[in-house]
């Protein structure tokens, strides 16, 4: 019996450090494809291409506003699992609840930029430095909402699941992804926008 009670425990240790690497392997590769579309967009806007200029078309406060949502979503996020590390369900609901929210209203802000731009003539068609805006910043925001789907799927499976190790590594992957999200949308402010507007 103990020879398997190692067996098992050897096993799980495993298991976990692979997905550990796993996970760190992932968040690797997006940053190799975030880096070429930063270097897409960064070569593209400083040759002088023909087409509208994107600063034109510009509203920097929504995009602030945009970055508030988001920046306070990953400040909920962190609230929701310091609350799991003390095993208070309802609290930790409730802060991936608000975290939800926030990110979704980042979402929605972005795809009202998104038709705004098209209504005012600034299409991802119109030009190599227009495509190259919105696949940046529309491969974030899909990152975003894959990310606002993980989160759902926490909420629903911490009532079934209950706080175990098992929801806590989750948690913790989940926390590395959206804190990722934050970090790439400060470059993506930086330099697609306020770059940009300068």
């Amino acid at each position: 019996m103990h020879g398997e009670a190692m067996v098992i425990d050897t096993h799980k240790h495993n298991a976990d450090t692979t997905d550990v690497f796993g996970f760190w392997l992932y968040i690797m590769s997006d940053c190799i494809l975030f880096g070429c579309l930063f270097a897409t967009f960064l070569v593209l806007h400083s040759t002088g291409m023909q087409g509208p200029a994107l600063k034109n078309h510009l509203n920097l406060y929504d995009v602030l506003m945009e970055t508030f949502f988001l920046l306070a979503s990953n400040f909920t996020f962190c609230l929701a699992l310091l609350n799991m590390n003390q095993s208070k369900l309802l609290k930790v609901q409730w802060w991936l609840l608000i975290t939800f929210l926030l990110g979704a209203g980042f979402i929605t802000m972005e795809v009202n930029e998104f038709i705004h731009l098209a209504i005012a003539g600034y299409r991802w068609d119109i030009s190599a430095q227009a495509s190259s805006f919105f696949t940046l910043v529309g491969t974030h925001g899909l990152h975003v909402s894959i990310g606002l789907l993980w989160i759902l799927l926490m909420i629903i499976q911490l009532p079934i699941m209950k706080i175990t190790q098992t929801t806590k590594r989750r948690m913790t992957y989940l926390g590395l992804f959206w804190n990722f999200l934050d970090i790439v949308w400060i470059f993506v402010f930086t330099i697609v926008y306020l770059m940009e507007a300068i």
